[in-house]
């Protein structure tokens, strides 16, 4: 996740696909809303070919083990949150406005998965202590979002934003610590008014690393940043 997109070009499906994609990628699509449910260790082929109304060998042609549907299905989820939350978010100005762009579409994209499940936390737990390609990839793409997380927040202390002495990978745990408190809150707990908090957190968090005497109000969203008040109709319904 890169400006560039070092890790990966913005995905697109083309107009008209050939009908072997056309299946392929419906297979996908059931597969990563079963592992988003079930887990990707839930997610097996005679359950995909049932949904699908399709025979076990039909659908493992598509694939050349359960290994790789289940990479295929965490690359699909990757793309997806590209699409929805990283590649907007460099549309913002550099600086603490795609800061805030960026952890007010994340926390969008948790309110939609507090319902549906997340490929990246639920597959930390299945795949914590085991060693394999599907945790490869899995580590290498959340890695990817927390790089683009630490590049974004030095743009902001060059920009004068955010103080200069900030340590950025203490800064990226701390949003993602309040990620993870939200979804935990929202979809186990069910208690109302998480997303709230998560938006009052990140804000008392940017608060503490402006430069001192700088406003505590979020000017910087005046400047093309999505505040992340935008998010709340929505997310007090999925909350």
């Amino acid at each position: 996740m890169t400006e560039t997109s070092k890790v990966t070009t913005a995905p697109t499906r083309p107009k008209y696909l050939r009908k072997g994609e056309q299946t392929r990628a419906a297979i996908l699509d059931v597969a990563l809303e079963l592992a988003s449910r079930d887990g990707l260790e839930g997610l097996t082929i005679g359950l995909l070919a049932e949904k699908m109304k399709m025979s076990k060998s039909g659908v493992f042609a598509h694939f050349g083990s359960r290994e790789d549907l289940q990479i295929e299905v965490v690359r699909l989820y990757h793309n997806r949150f590209e699409q929805d939350v990283f590649y907007p978010s460099i549309k913002e100005p550099r600086g603490l406005p795609r800061l805030e762009g960026m952890f007010a579409r994340w926390i969008k994209q948790v309110t939609v998965e507090i319902a549906l499940g997340c490929i990246y936390i639920s597959g930390a737990v299945e795949y914590d202590d085991r060693p394999g390609a599907i945790r490869d990839h899995l580590v290498a793409m959340v890695q990817a979002w927390r790089d683009a997380l630490e590049r974004c927040i030095k743009q902001a202390m060059e920009a004068g934003h955010l103080r200069p002495d900030i340590e950025v990978s203490q800064m990226v745990y701390e949003m993602y610590g309040l990620i993870l408190a939200l979804h935990h809150d929202a979809r186990f707990l069910h208690i109302p008014g998480s997303v709230e908090r998560a938006e009052a957190s990140f804000r008392r968090l940017i608060d503490s690393y402006r430069p001192q005497g700088s406003d505590s109000a979020s000017n910087s969203t005046s400047n093309g940043a999505t505040p992340a008040k935008n998010s709340k109709s929505a997310a007090r319904k999925a909350a």
